[in-house]
């Protein structure tokens, strides 16, 4: 007599041979976003224990605050996690092609989340002169804003070693494939990297000069490299991202895809938490200083 388990994995030859019928993978990602939760919550508790007894010199947060720009990085970043959704049920249906598209969306999102960020940090730092070491604030704020923006970078380099992953071609073995993974990820980061740049800078342009067509002209002089960078590794992703015959990436794979998406919600639901204790919470219960 066949066991319960053998005969589970006769009727649905996906499901994953295990005892609880989980695949292992994500059992170990759930312990994993457990303690991580712990950690989050540790860093936001000392943030808002300290908010409720600042010590002397403490900044004002509402004073220091872009709450709009906050407010909008927030949004992006729940929009990311749509996109992330769409990912997940596109390979469960097996459509590789609105799989890819939406993780692209997904990391285009996350770019810009942390895109926003840097623009705050950089602004509280060179601006607002509060740094990680000379208030408690500082101290807090940095560690805790700090911690989630990397979490949120390790996502989108996930993300995008999965959209690569999506085009081994069936069969493929040896340092072929390999070598062109690796050249594929070099033109992702490369292209990310100048494009925040050079969005950094126009946005830095707009802001001193207004939005004037001599500020975009004396932007582009400024940083024709990195704009052109850019733009030719938007073209070379394009030419990585053509289809070259059947690929070893289909249903099979969308533990894998799901198991992703639960680290990326994680990572949006933690940031509504951060957004609520550190933000908002400033403009509703403002604290005594």
């Amino acid at each position: 007599m066949s066991s319960p388990a053998a005969t589970a994995s006769l009727d649905h030859p996906l499901a994953p041979p295990t005892a609880t019928g989980i695949p292992n993978k994500k059992i170990l990602l759930w312990a994993f976003l457990a303690s991580d939760c712990m950690f989050f919550g540790t860093l936001i508790s000392t943030h808002l224990v300290y908010r409720l007894h600042p010590p002397p010199g403490n900044p004002v947060p509402t004073q220091i605050f872009n709450i709009e720009l906050t407010s909008f990085s927030t949004f992006i970043l729940l929009m990311s996690s749509l996109m992330m959704a769409l990912a997940v049920n596109a390979i469960h249906r097996g459509n590789l092609r609105s799989m890819r598209s939406s993780l692209l969306v997904t990391i285009l999102f996350g770019l810009i989340f942390l895109g926003c960020q840097v623009f705050e940090f950089n602004d509280f730092v060179f601006d607002k002169h509060v740094t990680i070491t000379n208030s408690i604030f500082g101290s807090t704020f940095f560690t805790l804003t700090g911690t989630h923006g990397t979490h949120v970078a390790i996502g989108v380099l996930w993300l995008a070693l999965m959209y690569i992953r999506s085009f081994k071609p069936a069969g493929a073995s040896g340092g072929g494939w390999v070598g062109r993974a690796v050249v594929h990820l070099l033109v992702f980061a490369a292209t990310a990297v100048l494009s925040l740049y050079s969005l950094y800078h126009l946005v830095h342009a707009v802001l001193a000069g207004g939005a004037a067509w001599a500020t975009v002209t004396g932007f582009l002089t400024a940083d024709l490299a990195p704009v052109l960078g850019a733009l030719a590794g938007l073209g070379a992703l394009r030419w990585l991202g053509r289809a070259h015959g059947p690929v070893d990436f289909d249903a099979r794979n969308a533990d894998d895809v799901e198991s992703m998406g639960l680290y990326w919600h994680f990572v949006d639901i933690v940031w509504i938490v951060i957004f609520t204790a550190v933000y908002l919470l400033e403009y509703v219960f403002p604290a005594a200083h």
